[in-house]
């Protein structure tokens, strides 16, 4: 069987895992969270903060962008629900707008005309780490007075112009659940700009208190100072995923190699689509996807791979057509891909330890089933 995700393992988790618990300190910050800080920090010149999930990194750039009931929020809908939920949990509206059928990210021509005297920000998803257009949609927060929040949650060691993802809005966020690239389980981080916004970081993520501050001797004792809450991973997390950050360009190099194997072996397959990636783009090959004709060619094509032994998976079901998505947002303009894109989108096995032989095996595969 070839597994469609195989969460990331190098071999020295266990060592720093045990070595964290021999430190005496494995809640959070401890040794190996500080060390994956500073890696972030050297790889994207950014402050950076390990967090639960990209879910709770979202959720505290919402509270440090001070979203409140009544603001708008501005996003695509084919995306993942902790994009939406971290704003909707602030009691802000979600406004979804259209993608591009290329890159699948949010059609930043469509975003201006979104705006209302009630939006607060946008959020552009880099969807399988491909940046979204940054130029264009910094322009428009500029112009408009908007905050703007990278869901980077597919996008670490993705660049867009020679930048980051992630450092180009006020806040990015990462992931590092265990489908992503690099791996501690469940996990993320939070990038901030701003110096006094890196500050209210902190105390969010420490309950409400200045305890980073005490433990820098800034204050001689910390205390609760403002609302947050506990965002901060163990340092067991922190531990498993350092063992990945050391060999970071490995893993990536290794995923490269494969995303490019699928490319060749499948661009002369003229019934499908392939990934598109804009020349002002480095990917990390998060996820390898091709485009059937439709939804029903899509079912029958995972049947086909799985009785061959093949794990493979469609991806988001637009938020705006779920319940909670009719409820707490509304889509602007026409839904011209979204839905119909989504719906023939298929991901094949993707991960750091695929064989070269299984990635031919599953091109192998998919041009057996159009021959047919």
């Amino acid at each position: 069987m070839i597994d469609f995700n195989v969460p990331p393992y190098i071999g020295k988790e266990k060592e720093y895992i045990e070595k964290a618990i021999k430190n005496k300190k494995i809640c959070g910050d401890g040794e190996f969270t500080k060390k994956c800080h500073q890696w972030i920090e050297e790889k994207t010149g950014e402050k950076a903060l390990l967090t639960t999930s990209c879910s709770s990194a979202l959720d505290m750039s919402a509270i440090l962008a001070d979203i409140k009931p009544g603001d708008e929020v501005i996003l695509p809908s084919y995306t993942f629900v902790s994009t939406a939920d971290a704003f909707v949990l602030r009691g802000a509206t979600v406004v979804f707008v259209d993608i591009r059928p290329d890159t699948m990210n949010i059609d930043e021509k469509l975003i201006e005309d979104a705006i209302t005297e009630k939006t607060k920000a946008i959020v552009p998803v880099h969807y399988a780490g491909v940046a979204c257009e940054m130029d264009t949609i910094m322009d428009i927060a500029k112009r408009h007075n908007l905050i703007v929040v990278e869901d980077a949650a597919q996008g670490v060691m993705s660049e867009y112009k020679g930048r980051p993802l992630g450092t180009i809005g006020d806040y990015g966020c990462y992931s590092f659940h265990e489908t992503k690239n690099y791996s501690m389980g469940e996990g993320g981080a939070l990038l901030v700009k701003d110096n006094d916004n890196f500050e209210r970081a902190e105390i969010i993520r420490e309950k409400g208190t200045d305890r980073s501050r005490f433990f820098r001797g800034q204050v001689d004792k910390y205390t609760w100072v403002a609302a947050g809450s506990s965002f901060l991973p163990s340092d067991i997390n922190a531990a498993y995923l350092y063992a990945q950050l050391e060999v970071a360009d490995e893993i990536n190099n290794s995923r490269l190699r494969n995303w490019n194997l699928y490319y060749e072996n499948l661009k002369d397959v003229e019934q499908i689509e392939l990934p598109y990636v804009p020349k002002e783009c480095k990917h990390n090959a998060h996820m390898f996807y091709i485009k059937t004709k439709d939804m029903g060619e899509r079912t029958n094509l995972i049947r086909f791979l799985k009785e061959n032994e093949i794990a493979s998976v469609f991806h988001y079901i637009p938020l705006h057509s779920a319940p909670a998505g009719k409820k707490y947002g509304r889509f602007h303009g026409e839904d011209k891909y979204t839905t119909k894109e989504s719906e023939r989108l298929l991901r094949l096995p993707m991960y750091y330890g695929l064989k070269e032989e299984e990635v031919l095996t599953v091109c192998k595969t998919i041009k057996e089933f159009y021959k047919q």
